[in-house]
């Protein structure tokens, strides 16, 4: 019994002898952090994704760029589904954005609020707006859908989660 009891003492102790040792990478702290938080969305359509991916690659070091009077610098952004026009500090950090897309996927919610309270209407286009403050640590998306029933055209207004405005 002694020996049994020594042999899975020893035993115990041979695994953590062996343990792993795993080294992690640096892990590096984005000054854009709130903005990340606020307005990342996992589903978000493909256009919206692509530019967030370009303002967030944007680097003060990498772009001549004009610095106002309160330290302060534009930058747009641009392709044929939408645009961001974003104000960055010095240190790179993102103070404010205006986002403008056209005719994107629509979230699931907004489509099945539209079917339900608009029935045999038919989605003719859409425009996203996104506008992001740093200091109020929010964002505000708003949709316009315009919809189009025979003749009858009928634009309304309404937030991500399909609520009418």
């Amino acid at each position: 019994m002694k020996k049994i009891l020594l042999g899975l003492f020893l035993l115990g102790l041979t695994t953590q002898v062996n343990a792993q040792t795993i080294e992690l990478s640096e892990v590096e702290l984005s000054v854009n952090y709130k903005y990340l938080n606020t307005t990342e969305s996992e589903d978000a359509a493909v256009p919206v994704k692509k530019l967030v991916d370009k303002l967030l690659a944007c680097n003060e070091e990498n772009t001549d760029l004009y610095v106002d009077d309160n330290g302060e610098y534009c930058v747009s952004f641009y392709i044929p589904e939408g645009q961001i026009v974003a104000a960055f500090n010095n240190e790179g950090k993102i103070l404010r954005t205006f986002e403008k897309y056209k005719n994107i996927r629509l979230p699931l919610e907004v489509l099945q609020n539209i079917a339900t309270n608009y029935p045999n209407w038919s989605i003719t286009g859409n425009t996203y707006l996104v506008s992001f403050h740093c200091d109020k640590d929010s964002v505000k998306r708003l949709y316009k859908i315009r919809l189009q029933n025979e003749n009858k055209v009928l634009n309304i207004k309404t937030d991500e989660k399909g609520l009418f405005l």
